[in-house]
């Protein structure tokens, strides 16, 4: 497969001893599948870089999307790169961002650029390591208009990233009115959940959780994301994530966050 057309391809991942593989997606034009050990990972459209098909990725894009006024290029730092899809689409809402992608296997960054490559125009640097490291490795006075992590695939969370320190690094790289979205993948019991609100709490100066509305009623599995501002959680943020979905959505913050705290 190259330049996103054509078959299957796949690519042995040696730090983590996994193989990965990219298909066609046979529901949508356009779009491709990166499974990563026989599990799908990511969903990239090429056609249509601003439609994202997974739900949360999608609830982090509405996010992006509130971190300034609409089309306004940003600067974007993704610590867990995958797919690139929230690359590609902060590149297609908001032309000429300026991002940066820490990914720690070196072999999925070059199997992804390869076979699925950027929209045209897309400024991205590419970091090959560890998250928390290569936070504390950028440039001193680069900052960012919004900072996600996406690697917390379930409760095994890295320890030296699921604290309060790393978060506080983190909000160091914001600017005043920079955005922190964690997205956090967690069992019914939400425990993961509820520690990284706390740690996220001892770091920013509020915090809110987004989701599907039953995730927060510990029915099942799923993914949960965390935002994290500098200032007071902006309530009309609340009604309009609320209203994009994918529905139903529930959005929290303030004392309807605490039971979920620690």
């Amino acid at each position: 497969m190259s330049g996103g057309s054509g078959g299957a391809a796949s690519r042995f991942l040696r730090t983590t001893g996994q193989h990965a593989a990219i298909e066609p997606d046979a529901f949508t034009h356009g779009g491709y599948v990166l499974s990563i050990g026989g599990a799908e990972q990511s969903h990239v459209n090429l056609d249509r870089p601003e439609e994202i098909f997974y739900e949360y990725l999608r609830r982090i894009g509405h996010l992006v999307d509130l971190a300034a006024p609409a089309g306004q290029p940003i600067r974007a730092l993704h610590l867990g790169a995958g797919a690139l899809t929230l690359a590609r689409y902060v590149q297609a809402t908001r032309p000429g961002s300026v991002q940066y992608a820490v990914e720690l296997e070196r072999e999925l960054l070059d199997f992804v650029l390869r076979h699925l490559p950027l929209p045209e125009g897309t400024d991205l640097t590419t970091i090959i390591g560890d998250a928390r490291e290569a936070l504390g490795e950028l440039a001193p006075d680069l900052t960012f208009d919004v900072v996600i992590l996406d690697i917390f695939s379930g409760p095994d969370a890295p320890a030296h990233i699921a604290t309060s320190g790393f978060y506080r690094e983190a909000r160091q790289r914001l600017r005043p009115d920079g955005l922190l979205v964690v997205n956090v993948g967690d069992e019914s019991a939400l425990t993961l959940v509820r520690s990284q609100v706390a740690a996220m709490r001892e770091a920013m100066a509020d915090v809110a959780a987004f989701a599907e509305a039953g995730m927060f009623e510990g029915r099942y599995p799923g993914n949960i994301i965390l935002a994290g501002t500098q200032g007071p959680w902006p309530e009309a943020w609340t009604a309009e994530l609320t209203a994009r979905g994918p529905h139903p959505a529930r959005v929290l913050a303030g004392v309807d966050l605490d039971p979920y705290s620690g």
